[in-house]
């Protein structure tokens, strides 16, 4: 054989090789003693993303992923497109801790009308029941007034379970919460999560994954809201009201370390939000957005080892880092499904991609047929433009494609935040 011929075929081959690579599966994995992921999940997104272990198409010139990850869950996927970079136990279902908080947020700032920034609420013994022993708190107590911004910081900066439960009586109650957050979580596909408690905390059968936790986040951002408290570093919390004196206030830092730089964590460059938990069951769990560049990435980490200090955060940078480098050099594993009542901008409905959900949930288990329905189902042309760029301590919604034909996702606005410390 001819060299020129000989040294095209290696270049070929090598090319091959390097699209279809999957790296080995995380650390977690080789733990005899550490819970195992199903051997079938669900496929909504894509066939690859139902797979057990690390899912990754390297193509020429992509950087492999880090070596250091242990989360038992994690994936990285591009905001604006919704495609899928890799991932790792995608779909399965784990405790999400305070993360589940994204989808009590989507699912009650979606009508502005239903609860007014501006409106005060003064707080009753009965609207603090029934919070989990050790719940992260803001610091409401009971006869003072709170207006409904107010409670939002709390949610977001401090991962408040009183501010959730609070919330939660205003909309009418936990259960009416809990119902109308299953609702949503249906409507954006997300058939891995089920919902007990509105903020969170450890309760039976309450799970997500790594995929579902990525669709709250990427269905959050589209709401002004949502964006503005999520990006939040620290702010001003009402504090005690003593007769005759102005009410006090106390300051409050997000807990999210990667957008605040706190306790030895570095504050991830063109970092966004969204946020981070933490259980005894869940361990440490975190969804973020940052940009770079001008790509807006969504990274979700589940449950890593405990050995490295502030691990969670570590591999999200890890991640993110790994995913802005390899930005048009992989092939996706998958993709962010539109939610099931939205129309793709050239007229498809996506019905089809929820009734394969709902065939998947009536099933439980998933056959061998749902690659083929999975992949007909969606036909990626649904994304959402979200591009987050933080300059001078400005977030900014730059531009945006469309999930439906006859509405769109908010304008360009600009969002301020503190700067962090």
């Amino acid at each position: 054989m001819p060299a020129l011929k000989k040294a095209a075929l290696a270049v070929t081959s090598a090319a091959l090789l390097s699209a279809f690579v999957v790296t080995p599966a995380s650390a977690a994995d080789g733990d005899d003693d550490a819970p195992k992921p199903p051997a079938t999940m669900s496929q909504i997104g894509g066939a690859q993303l139902g797979r057990s272990g690390t899912q990754v198409n390297l193509g020429p010139g992509a950087p492999v992923l880090p070596k250091k990850l242990t989360g038992r869950s994690w994936m990285v996927s591009d905001a604006e497109t919704g495609e899928v970079l890799a991932a790792h136990n995608a779909h399965w279902r784990l405790p999400p801790a305070s993360t589940l908080k994204m989808l009590f947020a989507d699912t009650l700032l979606a009508d502005p009308a239903l609860l007014p920034k501006t409106r005060e609420y003064t707080v009753k013994d009965e609207d603090l029941a029934g919070m989990g022993e050790g719940s992260s708190l803001v610091g409401i107590k009971e006869d003072l007034s709170y207006t409904v911004h107010d409670l939002w910081l709390g949610v977001f900066l401090r991962s408040g379970n009183d501010a959730v439960h609070v919330l939660s009586s205003m909309y009418g109650g936990v259960p009416k919460t809990v119902q109308a957050m299953q609702d949503r979580a249906e409507e954006l596909q997300a058939i891995d999560t089920h919902v007990v408690s509105p903020d969170g905390y450890d309760a039976p059968e309450q799970v997500s994954s790594a995929y579902d936790l990525s669709l709250f986040a990427r269905d959050g951002l589209q709401n002004a809201d949502f964006r503005e408290y999520c990006s939040t570093a620290e702010a001003q919390f009402p504090g005690e009201k003593k007769t005759g004196k102005k009410r006090e206030t106390f300051g409050i830092q997000n807990t999210n370390r990667l957008l605040t730089g706190a306790d030895g964590v570095d504050a991830y460059k063109g970092i966004a939000g969204v946020k981070n938990g933490y259980t005894t069951h869940a361990g440490n769990t975190f969804t973020g957005v940052a940009e770079q560049g001008g790509k807006v990435l969504l990274v979700t980490v589940m449950h890593p080892d405990d050995d490295e200090t502030h691990a969670v955060y570590k591999e999200a940078a890890r991640l993110l880092d790994w995913g802005f480098a390899a930005t048009g050099k992989v092939t996706p594993v998958g993709e962010l499904v539109a939610p099931k009542s939205a129309v793709t901008g050239n007229g498809t409905d996506t019905e089809g991609a929820g009734k394969g959900a709902e065939a998947d949930k009536a099933q439980g288990e998933h056959g061998p047929d749902k690659a083929a329905r999975a992949a007909a189902a969606t036909d990626g042309s649904g994304g959402v433009g979200i591009a987050l760029g933080i300059v001078g301590g400005v977030l900014v919604l730059l531009a945006g494609g469309v999930f439906l034909v006859n509405r769109r996702w908010p304008l360009p606005d600009l969002m301020r935040r503190r700067p962090r410390p």
